[in-house]
C-alpha cells in the first residue's frame, strides 16, 4: 500500500451511526467510502486504530457537520490528540441542481473538502462554557413558557368575557384578583385553577433558574468579562451572561466588524460594477445573542446619564473600562437621536445601535484577561 503523510477523514454523524470516508493527500486519488460504524467510544477507537495500522506514521484529520449530536465527538478525538474540525452545514458548498443526498455522499464530500482546504471550521466552546450556555438557554426557555402560560390564561378569560378592571396585568393586585376569581361552572373552574397553578409553578421554575444562573456565573472563567460588559447601559447580568455565553471568547475576532457580521447585524449587499445595493440585515449567526443586543439597544433612546443602578454595576471596575462605557453611551445616545431625526424607522435605528453596541463590547473584551479553561473538564 502506498504510504501517505496525511489522511483526511469525513464523518457523517447520526444518533446511532457514523458514516466514514477518507481521502489521501494525493488529489489524483479518489475519495474512499469505508462504511458505517457505531457511535460507541470503542467503535470510534477501533476505526482510528485501523487507520493507524494501515498507514503507520500518517497524520489523521477528522471533520464532521455540526448538528444535534453536539461536540462530544470533537472533544473525544481532541483528547486523543487528533485534529478535528466541525463545520456548519450552511457553509458547505453545494452544487446547483444536486437532488441526491445520502450519508455516503455527505461523508465523502466532507473528506474531499477538508483535503482541498475548503472547510471553514466553527468555534467550539469549552465544556464549562457550554454548561453556562445550556443554563442560560434553559432560563430563556422557562421565560417563554411562562409567557405562553399567561397568554393562554388571558385568552381563556377573554373567551368568557371576564375582564380585569385594573391597569397593570400580573401585578400584585392582578394576582389577588385572579386568586379570588370563580368561574361559572365546576369544569371551567377546574381549567382555570390548573392554568393558574401552571403559572405559579413556572414562576418558581424561573426563579430557581435565575438563582442558579447567578450563582454559577460568579464561578465562571468568563465572569470578569460578564462583569465588565455590565458597565454598558442596558446590559445587565442576564443580557451580559447570554451574550458572552452565546458568543464565547470575543478575543478570537480580529476586529469588531467580524463580530458584527458574526451576530448578523450587518446589512446584506448585492453590488455589481458601479451599482451598490444594500439590503436588510443578514440575520446570520447566533439569533439569541442578536436578540439580546437588540433589547439592550432600546435603552439608548434616552439622554446619556449614569443612573444609580449603572453606577453600582461599574463599581470595582478599572477606570479604562468605565471610560469606554461612558464614551459608548454618549455616542450611541447621540446617534439614536440623529437617526430618528433623519426619519429612519425605529427598528432600523435600534438595529444600527445594536451593531455599534457589539463593537463596544468587543473593545471592552480586549481589556479583560480571561483564564484558561480547566483541563479536568475535558472529555
Amino acid at each position: 500500500m502506498k504510504k501517505h503523510s496525511t489522511l483526511f477523514i469525513g464523518l457523517d454523524t447520526h444518533k446511532d451511526s457514523i458514516a466514514v470516508a477518507y481521502a489521501t493527500d494525493s488529489r489524483t486519488e479518489p475519495v474512499t467510502y469505508l462504511g458505517s460504524i457505531g457511535t460507541q467510544h470503542y467503535a470510534i477507537r477501533k476505526m482510528v486504530r485501523q487507520f493507524e495500522s494501515r498507514n503507520p506514521g500518517c497524520q489523521l484529520q477528522f471533520v464532521y457537520e455540526a448538528g444535534p449530536c453536539g461536540y462530544w465527538l470533537y472533544r473525544l478525538l481532541s483528547s486523543w490528540d487528533y485534529p478535528c474540525f466541525v463545520v456548519a452545514p450552511s457553509l458547505i458548498p453545494k452544487k446547483p441542481g444536486q437532488q441526491v443526498k445520502t450519508d455516503k455522499r455527505d461523508c465523502m464530500q466532507l473528506a474531499q473538502l477538508l483535503r482541498n482546504g475548503d472547510i471553514d471550521p466553527i468555534y467550539v466552546p469549552e465544556p464549562e462554557d457550554e454548561a453556562i450556555r445550556d443554563l442560560s438557554r434553559a432560563r430563556e426557555t422557562a421565560m417563554w413558557d411562562l409567557k405562553n402560560a399567561k397568554s393562554q390564561l388571558k385568552a381563556f378569560l377573554l373567551r368568557h368575557d371576564i375582564r380585569y378592571a385594573g391597569t397593570a396585568n400580573w401585578s400584585a393586585a392582578h394576582i389577588r384578583w385572579l386568586s379570588e376569581l370563580v368561574m361559572p361552572t365546576p369544569a371551567q373552574n377546574t381549567v382555570f385553577r390548573e392554568m393558574l397553578y401552571t403559572i405559579v409553578e413556572r414562576y418558581k421554575r424561573l426563579e430557581r433558574l435565575d438563582n442558579e444562573l447567578t450563582y454559577q456565573v460568579r464561578r465562571w472563567r468568563f465572569y470578569p468579562l460578564v462583569k465588565a460588559v455590565q458597565a454598558l447601559r442596558g446590559v445587565q447580568l442576564l443580557v451580559a451572561t447570554s451574550v458572552v455565553a452565546e458568543l464565547g471568547d470575543l478575543q478570537r475576532f480580529d476586529n469588531p466588524r467580524k463580530l458584527m457580521a458574526y451576530v448578523g447585524l450587518t446589512p446584506s449587499e448585492r453590488s455589481s460594477g458601479n451599482r451598490r445595493r444594500v439590503g436588510p440585515l443578514t440575520c446570520a449567526g447566533n439569533k439569541r445573542a442578536r436578540r439580546m443586543l437588540i433589547e439592550a439597544a432600546h435603552a439608548y433612546r434616552y439622554p446619556a446619564k449614569t443612573s444609580r443602578i449603572l453606577q453600582q454595576r461599574q463599581e470595582d471596575l478599572p477606570k479604562a473600562i468605565v471610560e469606554k462605557a461612558w464614551d459608548a453611551q454618549v455616542r450611541l445616545c447621540r446617534r439614536y437621536r440623529s437617526l430618528m431625526q433623519r426619519g429612519k424607522h425605529r427598528n432600523v435605528v435600534v438595529a444600527a445601535i445594536a451593531r455599534e453596541l457589539v463593537g463596544h463590547i468587543w473593545a471592552i473584551a480586549r481589556e479583560v484577561v480571561i483564564a484558561k479553561p480547566d483541563p479536568r473538564l475535558m472529555l
